[in-house]
């Protein structure tokens, strides 16, 4: 509607001055004034009028589609993108509305919106036709703040030209080198969780740990190894200030879920000189993101500048291509920091929570981790062979993967006029892609989708790991996507989550410390528990 706004006053000032030029007499004093209002008015009804209550529901080309109930008068099924846990109606509609891979429902003010249900569309828009469509224009504003002009949020040619000089810094031999050093750090994370469990048991403390505070703190400490080859020291501080900024902006409280609602739907401009106190905390975070970035990046010139050793971290990498400015390296570094901790932070949380609450499946995996790692790892050991060959291991940080995406919801726009499925789909209409829903959806996981089986993950006759989870479609799977839009540091996260998991399992006896709590998916960005994931721990080993 905002964009079409100066279309509309532009073609009342025309008319408006026809008018005065053609029946000056039927007009009231000052003619083009009054005459410019009441035209301008009524042609932003007729456009109300138009894209309201004629366009959705009797000529829209989409209006035929599969369509689920309950629409609210103005609202549609807007409502649907906040439901928690994440996609819970996406989940419904998928489950329980016959489809060929559209289901066709309106947002705020009866947008057209599609909701992609099968591999067969997934394909086309992920792959086949991925720069047909673009996240939309006010999500890519909001998100730029706190990641900057990243691989994230850029499109079209820039995004090709970011990925293409990007993609080499994690290819499969860098991530194998990376690995002892995740395997550190996980090590690290067990003694310091060991320690607050041991002042627990001195009187001092409860034994309940916080796990995704741990979480957060190693995973910042590993990409800040692998991103800049330096050691934040996280899991020794924890007044870090990077990681408190980033804890401070995704914590999954409501004001800023209602922030982030409001940054998408309504003027961006206005909302943010409202006098909110989210507007002024969000506005000294971001502010302090930039400001360390910028530093991380100087002090890296400044490093790489005096030689030495040599730097084989992404932003030393970058730095060494000549393929980026200062600001885009800042940038990157932005995007690296976040969605580098952040997508392995979130999946080691839920899965200590899901083996928490299946004992059974703790102790076999417990017993795997031990049998391969009696003593521990050495030097000469070859980490990524053995943690990639355990099939419980594997199969279990899959199953968390599927479970629990990091996002789970993405949203594209059509930017020109497309098919999808055979299907003509105009110009911006916004397309939904959900891979909680998908990757919960009973019709390509069978009837136990939403539950925790990790072993649809091994070979049953082999039993070794496999890579589909016993579907027919590597599209059933979308917590990384597919196609050029794709997660990049993909393998990165999966090394990084089978050192934490198998470190952690080796080390503690996990259960849920209040079971009558309800744990709750929530989260701004990011799929986080709303309240933290509180964990009773009991030491079973040491590494």
């Amino acid at each position: 509607m905002a964009s079409i706004v100066p279309v509309l006053i532009l073609t009342a000032a025309a008319e408006a001055f026809a008018l005065t030029l053609l029946i000056p007499e039927h007009l009231p004093p000052h003619p083009f004034v009054w005459t410019l209002i009441r035209t301008s008015a009524l042609n932003v009804g007729l456009y109300t009028l138009w894209t309201v209550f004629i366009y959705p529901f009797f000529v829209s080309p989409l209006r035929h589609l599969p369509q689920p109930k309950g629409s609210i008068p103005l609202v549609g099924h807007g409502y649907a993108m906040f439901r928690k846990p994440p996609a819970k109606d996406f989940l419904k509609w998928v489950t329980d509305i016959p489809n060929d891979g559209l289901i066709y429902f309106r947002g705020f003010l009866y947008q057209d919106r599609l909701l992609l249900t099968n591999p067969q569309t997934l394909a086309e828009v992920l792959v086949q036709k991925s720069y047909d469509f673009e996240k939309p224009t006010k999500l890519r504003n909001f998100l730029r703040r706190i990641l900057g002009d990243g691989l994230i949020i850029v499109e079209g040619d820039e995004h090709k030209f970011q990925r293409k000089h990007i993609m080499p810094v994690f290819g499969f031999r860098h991530i194998k080198e990376l690995y002892p050093m995740m395997w550190k750090k996980a090590v690290a994370l067990t003694q310091g969780v060991a320690e607050e469990v041991a002042e627990g048991r001195d009187g001092t403390k409860d034994t309940v740990v916080e796990v995704n505070h741990w979480a957060n703190k190693v995973t910042m400490d590993i990409i800040g190894v692998a991103g800049l080859g330096r050691d934040f020291g996280a899991l020794r501080n924890s007044d870090d200030e990077l990681i408190q900024n980033y804890e401070e902006i995704l914590e999954p409280t409501l004001e800023k879920v209602l922030y982030f609602a409001s940054q998408i739907v309504g003027p961006p401009a206005i909302i943010d000189r409202l006098p909110l106190r989210i507007n002024k905390r969000m506005k000294a975070t971001t502010g302090a993101l930039n400001r360390i970035c910028n530093e991380l990046v100087r002090d890296k010139r400044k490093a790489m500048e005096k030689g030495g050793d040599e730097h084989l971290d992404i932003l030393s990498v970058l730095i060494k291509s000549n393929n980026f400015s200062d600001q885009q390296l800042v940038d990157q570094l932005l995007t690296f920091l976040a969605a580098g901790h952040e997508t392995t932070s979130s999946a080691f949380t839920w899965t200590t929570y899901l083996l928490a609450t299946h004992p059974d499946i703790q102790t076999r995996l417990r017993e795997e981790i031990r049998s391969a790692v009696s003593s521990g790892f050495s030097p000469e050991f070859d980490l990524a062979g053995i943690l990639e060959g355990l099939p419980l291991l594997n199969a279990v940080c899959n199953e968390t993967l599927r479970l629990y995406p990091t996002v789970p919801i993405t949203i594209r726009d059509s930017i020109r006029p497309t098919t999808i499925g055979g299907q003509f789909i105009p110009k911006d209409t916004q397309i939904l892609i959900s891979p909680w829903a998908v990757n919960r959806s009973p019709h390509l996981w069978g009837d136990n989708a939403s539950e925790f089986v990790p072993d649809r993950w091994i070979d049953a006759k082999t039993g070794k790991p496999n890579n589909n989870g016993g579907t027919s479609s590597n599209y059933s799977l979308l917590t990384f996507l597919h196609g050029p839009r794709s997660c990049i540091g993909e393998r990165f996260a999966k090394a990084e989550l089978r050192c934490l998991v198998a470190s952690f399992v080796g080390a503690f006896e996990m259960e849920v410390a209040f079971p009558e709590e309800e744990v709750v998916p929530a989260g701004v960005i990011t799929t986080k528990p709303r309240d933290g994931m509180k964990l009773r721990l009991r030491p079973v080993g040491t590494w």
